[in-house]
C-alpha cells in the first residue's frame, strides 16, 4: 500500500512539474501593472490598447492596466512599487526625476520609454457662465484637474504666474463632469485626446453648451518664458470639436515611463512591440494614427530614457541626445 501510495505521489509531482513546463501555461508568465489614469479618460482606452499589443507581442508578459489619478498618483504608486509602467506627462515626470518643484524633498526615478502624444490642456467652461478669457474664472467654482494628477499641478501653477484666482474645487473627473453639467462648477481643465477633446468633456457638451477659453499673447509669451517644459498649442476651428473655434492653450507630451527596476531587455521587448503596432493603438486613440514614437519620443522627453527604449532606437538608426542618457 505504502509502495502504491509513493508511486501516486510521485506520478502526480511528475505530472505537475511537466504542467508548469508547457508552454501558454500561466506559470512563469510575468504579471505588470499599468498605471492609467481616470477610466473616464480618452487615456485610458489608449493604455488598455497598449497593453493588448504588449500581452500580443511580448511573450512572458501579462499586462494589466489600473485606473488611477494620472501622472502624479502614478509617481507615488512607482516609488510604492505598486505599478511596473504608467503613463506620465513628461513635464511632471522630469520634475519627479529631478527632484524638482514638488518633489524637491521626494525625488521619484522613472525611465521614459515612449511618448505617444501631445496633450493640449483644455479650459472647458460652461457657456452661461460667461468666461471669455482666463481673468473672467476669477473667484468662480473651478476645477483644476484630477486631484493629484500632473494637470492640477500644472494649471495650479500656470493660474498663479497668470494672476488667475479661481475658487478652485477638488475631485475626479466624474465627479466634476456631473458638477459641471448640474452648473456646480463653471468648468475644468482636462488633458485632450490629441487636439480632440477627451471624451468626459464631449459628454458635457451632449447636452450642455461649452466653450474652451483661449490664451492671448502675453500669457502664451509668459508660459512660454516661465515653463520652458510646457509647449503652447494653437488649436485650429473646429479641431477640437465642431462647435469650439480656435484657441491657444498649454501642452504637454503624454508617454510611459518604467520603475527602476524593470531590466533592459524587458523594456527593449516592450517599446519594440509598441513602437511597431500600426493599428490596434491607433484604434482607439485616433490621434497616434500615424505618430513615429520613436521621434515623439526623442523630441519632448526631458529626462534620461529606459536604456532599453535607447537599445530599441539605436536599432532604428537614432542619435540619442546627451540628456536623454543618464550620466
Amino acid at each position: 500500500m505504502k509502495s502504491h501510495c509513493r508511486f501516486a505521489v510521485t506520478f502526480i509531482v511528475c505530472a505537475f512539474a511537466g504542467v508548469l513546463s508547457l508552454p501558454g501555461t500561466s506559470f512563469g508568465v510575468q504579471k505588470m501593472l499599468v498605471g492609467a489614469t481616470s477610466a473616464s479618460s480618452s487615456h485610458y482606452g489608449y493604455f488598455v490598447a497598449a497593453s493588448q499589443v504588449i500581452n500580443k507581442n511580448v511573450p512572458g508578459i501579462e499586462a494589466s492596466v489600473v485606473e488611477t489619478g494620472a501622472t502624479a498618483d502614478n509617481l507615488r504608486r512607482f516609488s510604492r512599487r505598486q505599478i511596473d509602467i504608467g503613463m506620465i506627462t513628461t513635464n511632471t515626470q522630469s520634475e519627479a526625476y529631478y527632484g524638482q518643484a514638488l518633489y524637491a524633498k521626494n525625488p521619484v526615478k522613472t525611465k521614459i520609454l515612449w511618448v505617444y502624444v501631445v496633450a493640449p490642456q483644455n479650459v472647458v467652461v460652461r457657456k452661461d457662465a460667461h468666461v471669455a478669457r482666463l481673468a473672467d474664472l476669477n473667484g468662480k467654482r473651478f476645477n483644476a484637474g484630477i486631484k493629484g494628477s500632473s494637470t492640477e499641478q500644472t494649471t495650479h501653477a500656470i493660474l498663479k504666474a497668470l494672476k488667475v484666482a479661481p475658487d478652485f474645487v477638488p475631485g475626479s473627473t466624474g465627479d466634476i463632469v456631473t458638477a459641471v453639467k448640474d452648473n456646480r462648477v463653471a468648468g475644468y481643465v482636462k488633458s485632450g485626446a490629441g487636439l480632440l477633446l477627451d471624451a468626459s468633456s464631449r459628454d458635457i457638451a451632449t447636452l450642455t453648451p461649452i466653450n474652451v477659453v483661449s490664451l492671448d499673447a502675453n500669457q502664451a509669451a509668459t508660459i512660454a518664458k516661465e515653463f520652458p517644459s510646457l509647449v503652447v498649442i494653437d488649436v485650429p476651428a473646429g479641431a477640437a470639436a465642431k462647435e469650439v473655434g480656435a484657441y491657444k492653450t498649454w501642452g504637454f507630451a503624454v508617454g510611459c515611463a518604467a520603475g527602476l527596476d524593470m531590466d533592459t531587455d524587458t523594456a527593449y521587448r516592450i517599446v519594440k512591440a509598441i513602437c511597431e503596432d500600426k493599428t490596434q493603438q491607433a484604434a482607439a486613440f485616433a490621434d497616434v494614427k500615424g505618430a513615429d514614437f520613436m521621434d515623439m519620443t526623442l523630441k519632448y522627453s526631458s529626462s534620461p530614457l529606459h536604456p532599453g527604449a535607447i537599445k530599441y532606437f539605436r536599432e532604428r538608426g537614432a542619435v540619442i541626445p546627451d540628456r536623454l542618457i543618464e550620466k
